[in-house]
């Protein structure tokens, strides 16, 4: 009887599932069928249920959508989805037509501010803490046939852009625009130089996000498939709320895959805070450390900040470029999620602005986070875990070309482990109790010790702040990793190998065996069982094509030589400060029992590196993504 009774009431949710369906053809007045569609995204937002899916349909979606709600759980979620084999695009600009011939290639277009409603990016600066410099920038930007131009501070710039440092830079820099607004207009320069804006298409943003709830704690939405450009997000700081071109404002168990992402003004995917805890306010000369903190403790007492409320989201699949800040960013917001699979590239490129938040991937406390298969190139960083990086796990990542590294972990107390990873531009570690485990690691690694910021470590997975530390050096670990003395030209301050070690005063012990140092990479001086080949160049190169990633390496015999131990909970223990086990995110035993392409390990004598048994010599090494 009772199995029936579930039977029906399962019958009865699925009949009560609808699907709405939206088309530029459409009108809102419509029911929202397949037959006879909505116009907009929003309109279908404000009826759609839990359990119900929106399918939207090819062309361009001009529009912010704000969820009205979410779904109740993993099994009744709101579903936005676009629809198969179509290309479905959200875009936070609008076509600017009107313009007017100023001089050579220079034109130029009023707009009233009722335009633009009650959000201006024209009159918005870029704005907010630990932004260094480029604060004349304006959150707008303007696009010709989809590529952006380069924001100038003066007219000048707009009418002799070749009289100017940046046009040495590309020819794409010559390309310029300018803005000034009063009460009543917005007026735009650009030089277009040989085309005419009013033959051309010529967008410029206006709305702050494609995708982002207005309220918090809008929970389980899934968007799948779209194409989302050309927003005017803000700085997105770890101490505000972090609005990107999609965001999850403060809310739990969000789906974000199999999305196209790029051209935002900040950032791509926000995964952040709210506002109540804090916007910004940082003042200068104050501890910026103290400032965060504060926010945290808010964060805890009077804004829920939980696994049961937050976090829990999966981003995956996605393809993100050409945002100037961040690919996926989010403070606190990220806890219990997994970002797995993601292409993140070309960020930081226009180079107008600068603080201390520009990556791939950047988060602040990334708890019991999965950052797995992900392809992280042409960035400031790759990856930058700040703050509460805690029984987190970094593995099969592939980065390189980073500037400043592939992968910084900064201030942080472990245990989080990094495994499986190939990391060509180098690493730089300000936190202690990590593990690094089967990496091929090329590069610097540079360490930093900061005793002026103290900072909090978490209770075993959880949010509960379980106590507060500076962070010294040591209780790291390095295990059956392959180091290379570098493969690029990219300056960054360190030494290649783990000798670092060797000149700094360590807090707590370090543990490293059963490393291979290539082309001039040195252990660490109390090594017992490695490898250093000085004269061996594993030639390593990415080749990067439409059908895949390629690696191309050199390996020596004594890969093949080695006795490497099985490396799992047992062997990398328990991090000193926060007292916790390496382990599973649900705290059961860690084993280290695959490679980066999912092949087994050698349980008695794994091999080093990320890819168990390769062979030797010069191999090429296929599919990585």
């Amino acid at each position: 009887m009772y199995k029936i009774l579930v039977l029906a009431m399962m019958a009865l949710v699925i009949s009560c599932t609808n699907e709405y369906h939206v088309s530029v053809n459409g009108t809102d007045e419509n029911p929202g069928s397949s037959g006879k569609p909505f116009r907009t995204i929003s309109r279908a937002s404000e009826v759609a249920a839990p359990g119900d899916v929106i399918i939207v349909h090819e062309g361009v979606y001009r529009e912010k959508v704000s969820p009205w709600r979410g779904g109740e759980s993993d099994q009744e979620r709101i579903t936005y989805k676009a629809a198969e084999g179509e290309n479905a695009e959200i875009k936070g600009s609008e076509v600017i037509s009107g313009w007017e011939h100023v001089d050579d290639g220079v034109w130029k277009v009023s707009l009233p501010n009722e335009f633009f409603g009650d959000h201006n990016p024209y009159k918005i600066h870029i704005a907010g803490d630990w932004l260094v410099d480029g604060h004349w920038n304006h959150a707008g930007e303007v696009y010709l046939n989809g590529k952006s131009l380069y924001e100038t501070d003066t007219l000048e710039e707009v009418m002799y852009p070749e009289a100017h440092e940046r046009a040495l830079d590309s020819v794409a820099a010559l390309y310029t625009w300018y803005c000034e607004s009063n009460d009543d207009t917005t007026t735009l320069w650009a030089n277009f130089h040989g085309y005419d804006p009013n033959s051309e298409l010529v967008e410029i943003t206006v709305r702050e996000s494609c995708f982002y709830p207005d309220a918090t704690g809008i929970n389980y939405i899934t968007i799948d498939g779209f194409h989302m450009s050309q927003a005017a997000t803000q700085w997105a700081p770890p101490s505000a709320e972090q609005v990107g071109l999609i965001g999850t404002n403060w809310s739990k168990g969000w789906i974000i895959q199999n999305c196209t992402l790029h051209d935002s003004k900040c950032s791509g995917i926000t995964l952040g805070k709210d506002r109540k805890s804090g916007h910004n306010g940082w003042l200068e000369g104050t501890s910026g450390a103290e400032h965060y903190t504060k926010i945290v403790r808010k964060a805890l007492e009077s804004s829920g900040w939980s696994r049961e409320n937050i976090g829990s989201h999966i981003v995956r699949n996605n393809t993100i470029y050409n945002c100037e800040q961040a690919g996926i960013c989010g403070s606190l917001g990220a806890v219990f999620s997994e970002v797995s699979h993601n292409h993140i590239y070309d960020i930081w490129t226009k180079r107008l602005f600068f603080g201390y938040e520009i990556g791939a991937i950047k988060f602040h406390a990334p708890i019991d986070v999965l950052i797995e298969n992900n392809h992280l190139h042409d960035a400031h960083k790759g990856m930058w875990l700040d703050w509460m990086t805690q029984g987190t796990r970094i593995s099969g990542n592939v980065c390189y070309n980073n500037e400043f590294a592939d992968f910084f972990s900064e201030v942080n107390h472990g245990p989080y482990l990094v495994d499986n990873n190939i990391f060509l531009s180098g690493i730089h570690n300000w936190s202690e109790g990590g593990a690094y485990v089967h990496n091929l690691i090329a590069g610097q690694l540079a360490l930093g010790k900061v005793m002026d910021r103290s900072t909090p470590f978490q209770e075993p997975h959880s949010t509960a702040i379980k106590g507060m530390s500076t962070t010294g050096l040591g209780d790291d670990r390095f295990y059956n990793n392959i180091f290379v003395a570098g493969t690029s030209d990219l300056e960054i301050p360190g030494l290649p190998g783990l000798q670092s070690y060797n000149k700094v005063d360590l807090e707590y012990s370090v543990y490293m065996d059963h490393n291979i140092y290539y082309a001039g990479a040195v252990p660490y001086s109390s090594e017992k069982n490695y490898v250093m080949l000085k004269e061996h160049d594993p030639c390593i190169r990415i080749e990067n094509k439409d059908l895949g990633l390629y690696l191309h390496i050199i390996l020596d015999e004594a890969l093949q030589e080695m006795n490497n131990p099985f490396v799992d909970t047992e062997l990398l223990g328990t991090a000193v400060r926060t007292g916790q086990a390496y382990e599973q995110f649900d705290g059961s035993p860690l084993k280290i029992d695959m490679d980066i392409f999912g092949n087994k390990r050698d349980p008695v004598n794994p091999t080093a590196g990320p890819f168990e048994d390769p062979g030797t010599g010069e191999l090429v090494l296929t599919n990585l993504f």
